[in-house]
């Protein structure tokens, strides 16, 4: 027998014991914040759903950046609510649209953070969905283009990095082309590789007001059953010229993590969702949980599964009690 050789208790006997020998330390360094830009100045609306995310305007959205900046958080990803919505989401395209006037703004106001761009119509069409709609369905092909438009217009305003979230077949291969054919061949793709038709975006779609108004997404996003799917995804969007993927939902699609993690050699990014959010707010609020402890260990497992990068609407809190360890 091992025991009494081995005591595995011996490490764990005090807090510095345990922290000397942790495996997995979660910093800031790889944490991006979500935010919402909407039109108008002064503007700053929580969303119902999330506590503490605001819907704001580009001049709001500059000021939470400085204090994400001062906390340490190297990247945000900005997501938009256009004045108008239309079947193919013109307004996306914009040289003055919500987004592009957002970058802007922070590029001006010189601060030292990533700005991550969602590529994608949802948020831009009347109906709702990531793409055109011909003959009642999401024509694929015909939206490849006006996605290409939009990350480059997100480019030409300043963004370092583009994000497409839409799910289409080849958007990865036809951003990668107008990029480089506008002299943008420095901004990288992050790809939302394997991003699976979750129920936990609800609240996201009330923050960023997209939900489609027919159907689902059940024909573009993927099936919730499916790992080697996801493997698929990730591969096709390196070979079209991804330079970083990411998995979304993070908490019930771990295992994907992992998969992604050890069969690629490119950063994984994970989305730690709204759904994911707003449960743990929710419940915390109710006294259920320990708010602190419990967010740190998602996280902390998050990464644990692989994931370089976490997208996550806790990183100004995460901020805050990793800097009073």
């Amino acid at each position: 027998m091992s025991f009494p050789t081995h005591r595995p208790r011996r490490l764990r006997r005090s807090a510095a014991l345990r922290s000397m020998v942790r495996e997995t330390r979660l910093t800031t360094a790889g944490l991006i914040y979500p935010m919402f830009v909407c039109p108008g100045k002064n503007v700053r609306q929580e969303v119902g759903s999330m506590p503490t995310i605001h819907q704001q305007s580009a001049d709001q959205i500059l000021e939470e950046c400085r204090e994400v900046e001062s906390l340490g958080i190297p990247a945000v990803i900005l997501f938009g609510l256009p004045e108008t919505k239309d079947p193919r989401g013109a307004s996306s395209l914009s040289s003055q649209g919500v987004v592009q006037r957002a970058i802007e703004g922070i590029r001006k106001a010189n601060l030292k953070l990533l700005v991550i761009t969602d590529v994608c119509l949802c948020e831009y069409t009347d109906h709702g969905h990531c793409g055109v709609i011909e003959n009642g369905e999401v024509a694929n092909d015909a939206t490849l283009s006006i996605l290409a438009q939009q990350a480059l217009s997100h480019a030409r305003a300043g963004a370092d990095i583009v994000a497409p979230s839409d799910m289409m077949d080849g958007r990865v291969g036809a951003i990668r082309e107008m990029l480089d054919e506008h002299k943008f061949e420095n901004i990288a793709i992050l790809s939302y590789a394997a991003k699976y038709c979750s129920g936990f975006y609800g609240p996201f779609r009330e923050a960023a007001q997209s939900a489609p108004q027919f159907g689902d997404r059940r024909s573009y996003q993927m099936d919730p059953a499916n790992v080697r799917e996801a493997l698929k995804e990730v591969r096709l969007d390196l070979e079209e010229g991804a330079d970083m993927v990411m998995v979304k939902p993070a908490l019930p699609y771990l295992d994907v993590i992992w998969r992604v993690h050890e069969t690629f050699d490119v950063p994984v990014g994970a989305y730690n969702v709204s759904g994911e959010y707003a449960m743990v707010k929710a419940a915390a609020r109710n006294g259920w949980l320990d708010e602190k402890r419990v967010v740190l260990e998602i996280l902390t497992g998050i990464q644990r599964a692989g994931a370089d990068n976490i997208l996550t609407y806790h990183a100004k809190d995460v901020a805050r009690w990793l800097k009073a360890c």
